[in-house]
């Protein structure tokens, strides 16, 4: 039936009826670095050609194998000139079974850290405490969906002794798709609060969805790390699961209580060995469970305590997440990666217990809350209205359409409140900058130095 193809395009349907899962997988093994991007291609590596909704990565193969690729990954048989182009029915699917497939193979232990808050901080702060004694793979930055998951995976090699997977959601159902991917055999949710409600249309579709870890892993026999302070995790959790604890309560496999401390987060906690103050570089007491979670994943893996003690004192956030920024006019707390309604009300409650003889509130809009977002907007500048020594500034569309007193500023955007801070210099003050990160606080940073 060829007899009339040539074979230049004879190879690549070869590889299209036969390039099965274990054949990539095989080649994989001698090709192990991935890559999903043409123009960071790296030596050697295979190439994705994933889609979007504005991309399309067969277009840029070509270039991927020019730039040094060792293979193609396509699902477009237009463009699969060569044996350098592996044509399959779907290059995203078959990322995810290569995933789900190599971690299979590893065998090896997996965490996976998911919530509405804090996940990617207590991502941070549990591969900071077991790398000090375990060679770990773990999710970089917040690569956390289905692309970011399966990419995180395939990272990982023979030599890496526990996996680290951050997994994120905006619809019902993603957590648990997650799951047969990465396939953990431990978990953690940080916590569930109002976020994505446009994907999850109400605050229950969010517990659903985080509770989908929960299930996987007690169909798994595996184990949970839990919050023993938090009833919104514990009622999800059910009790057939089995439960490391973790919180300020007499009852916890791990217990810890904060310090008080005017700018940094301490807390002393209650190690087997007995009690030891910890020092940590985060703003908020919000950050007590994110770390007490480290603390006690760590513990669980047997890592020494002083090295436990040492990994979350070095821990220093980044990339806008709860860093304390100090100028030579300001100090800013600079919290502006990301922001729904409970992030929003815990780094606020924290803001106004800080020491400072004067405040700004810099607050961009909560994105993605639905038909929730008037009412959660509205919430917040309510808890503001009583703080009338604070300054308040609101950035946004959402708060613009909020009732708030007069002396409350409001500007549609970023750019256009950096203007207007370019022509009203900020002294002496200490400023919390928090809003979604659609929003582009970040913008306006060089204006309040």
């Amino acid at each position: 039936m060829f007899k009339n193809i040539s074979f230049v395009i004879w190879l690549p349907l070869f590889y299209s009826f036969f390039m099965t899962i274990d054949k990539l997988y095989t080649i994989f093994c001698e090709y192990p670095l991935i890559c999903t991007d043409s123009r960071q291609v790296s030596a050697k590596s295979l190439f994705f050609a994933l889609k979007g909704g504005n991309f399309d990565g067969n277009l840029y193969a070509g270039r991927a194998l020019e730039n040094g690729a060792a293979f193609a990954i396509v699902d477009n048989p237009s463009v699969a000139l060569n044996s350098r182009y592996l044509l399959v029915d779907d290059a995203l699917a078959m990322l995810q079974q290569l995933a789900a497939f190599h971690r299979k193979k590893l065998g090896l232990p997996v965490i996976a850290v998911t919530g509405t808050n804090g996940k990617t901080t207590t991502k941070e702060l549990i591969a900071a405490v077991l790398g000090t004694q375990r060679r770990i793979e773990y999710t970089r930055g917040n690569l956390n969906n289905h692309i970011g998951v399966p990419l995180t995976l395939l990272a990982m090699n023979e030599k890496t002794e526990i996996g680290i997977v951050e997994m994120g959601a905006n619809h019902p159902g993603e957590i648990g798709f997650l799951c047969q991917i990465a396939d953990p055999d431990y978990g953690i949710v940080t916590n569930m609060g109002k976020a994505h409600l446009e994907g999850f249309l109400d605050f229950e579709g969010v517990v659903r969805t985080k509770s989908e870890l929960y299930r996987y892993l007690e169909d798994k026999n595996g184990v949970i790390f839990i919050n023993d302070d938090n009833p919104i995790l514990k009622s999800a959790a059910g009790v057939k699961i089995r439960q490391i604890t973790y919180g300020s309560g007499n009852n916890c496999k791990l217990k810890g209580e904060s310090v008080d401390n005017n700018t940094y987060l301490s807390l002393t906690i209650h190690f087997p060995e007995g009690p030891a103050e910890v020092k940590t570089r985060l703003i908020g007491n919000y950050n007590f469970e994110n770390v007490m979670a480290a603390v006690t994943i760590g513990s669980y893996f047997g890592i020494d305590t002083d090295r436990i003690i040492h990994a979350v004192e070095s821990y220093s956030p980044s990339n806008n997440r709860s860093q304390l920024i100090t100028t030579e006019n300001n100090t800013i707390v600079m919290d502006a990666y990301n922001a729904n309604p409970s992030s929003m009300q815990a780094s606020i409650s924290n803001f106004l217990g800080m020491n400072a003889p004067r405040k700004l509130l810099i607050l961009g809009d909560m994105l993605e809350l639905g038909k929730e977002s008037p009412s959660e907007h509205q919430k917040i500048v309510d808890m503001l209205i009583p703080c009338a020594e604070c300054s308040v500034i609101l950035v946004g569309s959402h708060f613009a359409q909020t009732r708030k007193p007069e002396n409350f500023l409001s500007f549609s955007g970023s750019e256009e409140l950096a203007v207007y801070l370019s022509s009203h210099s900020v002294n002496g003050t200490l400023i919390l900058v928090k809003g979604s990160h659609g929003i582009r606080l970040e913008r306006i940073l060089d204006a309040i130095n």
